[in-house]
């Protein structure tokens, strides 16, 4: 016995070696396609960022299974055993405590069973079981194939070399290698579709995510290394122990870093706020004083100063349509009658108004809103038979596919009111959504108190539109309310588009069993033909409708992915029927359903989908697809918002609507040009 116990011990394997065996395990995984085509640089960075934080997560995961191991080595069951000397009781201990996490980290994991609504809590215990698991089991695979090169090492007298031998990635690229032959087994046949969103580099993005892997690795040793000659430092001529001043110097280190992030961060921010202030010219040779109708703000007369409506702003009332034929002329090219008479092929019934109130337009909130108010009286919106609130996106951009489709079904009979809350772009704007959520609430209740002054017979309707972070804000202002919240406030019906993942009244009102929801007035669907599926006596009970292409990012994305499998992702969610073919079929269409090749991973597929709904918000032409719901919405407009329309007006719109965008995307294209000519003269 003495002679087993006494054997030369194998390497103790790191934490860092189990990490990086169960981080090479699952790396084929990172390639597997998911809502949208990627380049092999978004796949670089799925790969990098995703086999870094499961290497993060294992480690941690070791370390701490490893503590635990070394807490027990002064245990009274083995302090007696003469038969282990130190390092033996603590490489036995190691073992023990490593098969012992397998069985206990599952059934924590089976314990915190997976539930629909489950709190965020509840999925992170049950991810952390699973992972403690998984690190027990690597950690314990390494200690035995250690041990089994160390026997061979003796046998054959290879002096060490066969024991030093690395095992994590061999074993690991083994794991992977594998489980990609049995996901290839159960793959679907290739498709047009499949191959374009897997024809990515492989060893492209394997050498950019190994870069973005080196870079951390890289800042991390750096950190380390300054906070231990840091430390030492501090240790040699200050009082106390090594640990407080490593401690100290590495709170001093991460504080150091925060600073400098925070100044990169608030100088990006600045120059992002600057740009959107910078006049440009869509017109060359018309003055956008003379273009702007009586009946929008900023224009002669207006409460609201032009040059503190900022570029969406400017672009948003430069959108107006006119009522009558109107030939503008510019230096370039002649622009195209899309006059309310001329498109819907009736005369107009009055002036559009469209209130726009700048985050400069008013130092402060409530400022800003008496703004609106005091505007919209001058303007007349108040006499509209159609109110529409708006809350813009994160730039304080407007649809202007929505803003022109809903002029031409009131064939100019509406007004419509937009407060600016940010001028960053929406991924950058989250911060922003509690001062907008405040501001439209403050905005939507004062609208409420001026509408009960005014007779019945002749208060318009109040309509909500909300797109992208737009959506997020407006309906944060419902949040706890249900759909009780819209319809107390005087709002009759609600259309948003590309509702962001994180609304929180999105989850209340697609969840079951909350008193203050009414499931007939609310849905969320994918394209038209879905909503026209419900049938007309659910349809005519409908007053609250979020259109979320299946496919776009935006709708998908929440921090929650990490951990816990989504609904989106459940099995009904597959289930969708192909769409149906558009109006025009040179326009796609959003597919319905979840894609059949995609599953939840842990902490892959948050970054898959953040890289997807980065994609999804990139320019494109005039579709219906990811984040772009342009094509979708004179239908939406007319059905929701109860604008009934002729199947020849409709033929209309998606002819003059799509060319009046390719013109603005022309027209902006051209000030750009413009502009950067400008600045290199």
């Amino acid at each position: 016995m003495d002679a087993t116990f006494n054997a030369p011990l194998p390497p103790r394997p790191s934490s860092a070696q189990t990490g990086l065996l169960i981080a090479s395990s699952l790396v084929s995984e990172t390639f597997v396609p998911s809502l949208a085509p990627r380049s092999s640089l978004d796949q670089g960075i799925i790969t990098g960022l995703s086999v870094g934080s499961h290497y993060l997560v294992a480690v941690a995961a070791q370390d701490l299974l490893s503590d635990v191991a070394h807490q027990l080595i002064d245990s009274t069951f083995l302090r007696g055993a003469g038969w282990l000397d130190d390092a033996q009781r603590v490489r036995f201990l190691e073992g023990v405590v490593d098969l012992c996490a397998v069985p206990i980290g599952c059934a924590v994991g089976l314990l915190f069973d997976h539930h629909p609504d489950e709190p965020p809590l509840r999925a992170v215990a049950r991810f952390g079981g699973y992972r403690f698991a998984l690190s027990g089991a690597a950690g314990a695979t390494l200690l035995g194939g250690r041990a089994v090169l160390t026997s061979v090492d003796q046998r054959v007298g290879a002096h060490g070399a066969l024991a030093r031998f690395p095992l994590s990635i061999p074993l690991g690229g083994a794991v992977a290698y594998s489980l990609e032959r049995r996901r290839s087994e159960r793959a679907l046949p290739a498709s047009p579709e499949l191959r374009a969103l897997s024809s990515t580099s492989r060893l492209t993005s394997g050498a950019i995510a190994a870069a973005i892997i080196a870079s951390l690795t890289g800042v991390a040793a750096a950190d380390t290394a300054l906070t231990h000659h840091l430390g030492d430092a501090l240790d040699h001529r200050l009082p106390g122990s090594q640990r407080l001043w490593r401690m100290a110097a590495r709170t001093a280190s991460l504080a150091g870093l925060g600073a400098v992030m925070v100044t990169v961060w608030d100088r990006a921010m600045q120059r992002i706020e600057a740009a959107t202030q910078t006049e440009e010219v869509l017109l060359p040779g018309v003055d956008p004083a003379d273009f702007t109708r009586p009946t929008v703000s900023g224009s002669t007369g207006s409460l609201v100063p032009w040059e503190t409506l900022g570029r969406e702003g400017r672009r948003h009332v430069l959108s107006q349509l006119p009522t009558t034929p109107r030939d503008i002329v510019t230096e370039d090219l002649q622009i195209p009658d899309f006059s309310i008479e001329t498109v819907v092929g009736q005369p107009a019934v009055a002036e559009p108004v469209q209130v726009y109130v700048g985050l400069d337009s008013a130092p402060t909130a409530r400022d800003r809103v008496n703004l609106a108010l005091a505007e919209m009286a001058r303007l007349g919106a108040f006499d509209r038979s159609l109110l529409v609130l708006i809350s813009p996106t994160g730039t304080g951009y407007v649809n202007y596919v929505a803003l022109a489709a809903l002029q031409y079904l009131t064939r100019g009979d509406v007004a419509t009111v937009t407060m600016q809350y940010s001028k960053r772009p929406s991924p950058l704007s989250l911060a922003k959504v509690p001062a907008a959520r405040e501001q439209n609430r403050l905005l939507w209740m004062e609208i409420l108190i001026r509408l009960r002054a005014i007779p019945e017979s002749r208060r318009p309707r109040v309509v909500l539109f909300g797109e992208s972070l737009g959506a997020h804000t407006s309906q944060d202002v419902f949040l706890n309310w249900g759909t009780i919240g819209p319809s107390a406030l005087g709002i009759d019906r609600a259309l948003w588009i590309g509702t962001p993942y994180t609304s929180g009244w999105m989850h209340e009102v697609t969840s079951s069993g909350r008193l203050d929801v009414d499931p007939e007035s609310v849905t969320v669907v994918n394209d038209f033909g879905e909503l026209e599926d419900l049938g007309p006596e659910r349809r005519a009970m409908l007053r609250y409708v979020m259109v979320s292409h299946d496919n776009d990012g935006v709708t998908k994305l929440g921090l929650d992915l990490a951990v816990r499998r989504p609904r989106w992702l459940d099995a009904e969610a597959r289930a969708g029927r192909p769409a149906p073919p558009p109006s025009d079929p040179r326009i796609p269409v959003s597919p319905r359903g979840t894609p059949p090749w995609m599953s939840w991973r842990p902490v892959t597929t948050f970054f898959q989908t953040l890289i997807d709904m980065k994609n999804a918000q990139q320019p494109g032409y005039y579709r219906a697809w990811a984040h772009d719901y342009r094509a979708d919405l004179p239908r939406f407009i007319s059905e929701v918002f109860d604008l009934p329309a002729s199947l020849e007006l409709m033929d209309r719109l998606d002819a003059a609507l799509p060319a009046r965008e390719k013109l603005r995307e022309t027209l902006i294209a051209d000030a750009h040009r413009r502009r950067e000519a400008a600045q290199h003269v």
